[in-house]
């Protein structure tokens, strides 16, 4: 097993890195002082990998909604459902899949190697039947059909149908009640073989753990050497947004609205290019800035405002979701403002007020064991390392932001809105 510590000295932080014969990659940071450990087995599978080809093989197209299908399904095998099993060692569990990632987690203060050992067993075991897999298909049935009704994701889901031609990432997660009718046990086999391969997975673990102990866990464990070469889809989208508008009708009590700015992807997201995105939107409308004060007071939005950088393989987007009673009016202020920037560049006090946030919210990252795994997850997911957005805060400029202001094409602007019903 490769193995090798990294460190950073602004956090004060250590990492072990390893991987695994098998290709799993590994990352654990120990928290002698911490009272519990937290843990994430993954996937780098979701709800995008809907076409895909292994081993140079024939092209795949599979039922949207699998990834999520499969995360449900793993956790009921022949030795018993793996939550019936947290729940006799007291850890809590869980488990998510999103647009580029399926991960199983659990979180504990005591036995952490009986509930790391059932996080590797069960996760590794599939077992699926044709009656298993249509009890499965009627329950998830339900819960898309409950997101169906509930406004939020569907002013999200119908932004992303406005912005986005031809990329998965616009069908909702889960899939749709049709599509998951076509999935059988066979396809559940075939995507979980493709992608639960240990050279396209990773283990993260944070806390009060030996980091030894757990790579001979895992080289005692996990046996599989069967590395899969995986060719993903790269679907031709183009640069400009489907629509500009969308809307629907339902019964809420004041408009909501999800507002996306297409951005072009990069081909690998960097931290700096993640944090130079984030970072334009606290300059543009974070809580502490005047936009934000006079839209609020003016009450076009309320406290349920929030921004988001939302990014993955082939898509990139700034999004600005809330509740209000003119939401096209919130689009025009925001398309001048971000105007206004492009033409006299950014406030360099703001900016380094900014910036000194971000190195205190990168501080506060390794003071949970929860907090750290999210953060070595998501570096799993860049060319950067645990240690990136760290290195990518001090390194970013006034410049860089204002670079990558002009940069934005404020045609690309799809609004989307749930109206209340008259």
């Amino acid at each position: 097993m490769q193995k090798r510590v990294l460190t950073d000295t602004r956090l004060g932080e250590k990492v072990v890195e390893a991987v695994h014969d098998s290709g799993l990659k590994i990352l654990i940071c120990e928290k002698k002082d911490f009272n519990s450990a937290f843990a994430i087995f993954g996937t780098k599978y979701g709800s995008i990998d809907t076409e895909f080809s292994k081993n140079g093989e024939e092209l795949v197209r599979v039922p949207e909604g699998i990834a999520h299908f499969l995360e449900h399904k793993l956790f009921e095998n022949e030795d018993g459902d793996a939550f019936l099993k947290y729940a006799k060692t007291g850890a809590s569990a869980n488990a998510y899949t999103s647009f580029d990632r399926t991960c199983y987690l659990f979180g504990c203060s005591e036995k952490f190697k009986e509930n790391l050992d059932i996080l590797l067993d069960f996760v590794r075991k599939p077992y699926f039947s044709e009656q298993t897999v249509q009890k499965e298909q009627g329950i998830i049935g339900q819960e898309i059909k409950m997101y169906d009704d509930e406004p939020g994701w569907c002013s999200f889901f119908n932004l992303l149908g406005a912005m986005y031609s031809n990329h998965p990432v616009k069908i909702n997660i889960a899939g749709t009640v049709e599509s998951i009718a076509e999935i059988t046990d066979k396809l559940l086999y075939s995507c979980y073989h493709t992608f639960y391969n240990m050279s396209n997975m990773f283990l993260c673990i944070a806390g009060n753990v030996d980091a030894d102990g757990i790579l001979k866990t895992v080289d005692e464990t996990v046996t599989e050497r069967n590395v899969v070469k995986i060719e993903r889809t790269m679907f031709s989208e183009p640069e400009s947004i489907k629509t500009a508008y969308t809307e629907q009708k339902m019964p809420v009590s004041m408009p909501i609205f999800s507002l996306g700015i297409k951005l072009k992807p990069k081909a690998e997201e960097s931290y700096k290019n993640i944090v130079i995105n984030e970072m334009i939107l606290d300059l543009l409308i974070g809580s502490s800035t005047d936009l934000y004060a006079e839209l609020l007071n003016n009450k076009l939005i309320n406290k349920s405002f929030e921004t988001e950088y939302f990014f993955g393989r082939g898509y990139s987007a700034l999004l600005f979701q809330g509740m209000s009673e003119n939401p096209e009016r919130v689009r025009d202020i925001l398309k001048e403002e971000l105007l206004k920037m492009q033409k006299n560049g950014i406030d360099r006090k703001v900016f380094e007020g900014i910036k000194k946030d971000y190195i205190g919210k990168c501080l506060t990252d390794w003071d949970n064991p929860e907090d750290i795994v999210s953060v070595l997850v998501d570096s799993v997911f860049t060319p950067d390392g645990p240690f990136g957005e760290m290195q990518a805060v001090a390194e970013i400029t006034a410049e860089d932001i204002e670079e990558k202001i002009k940069e934005i094409n404020l045609e690309n602007i799809s609004l989307s809105v749930i109206k209340p019903v008259e």
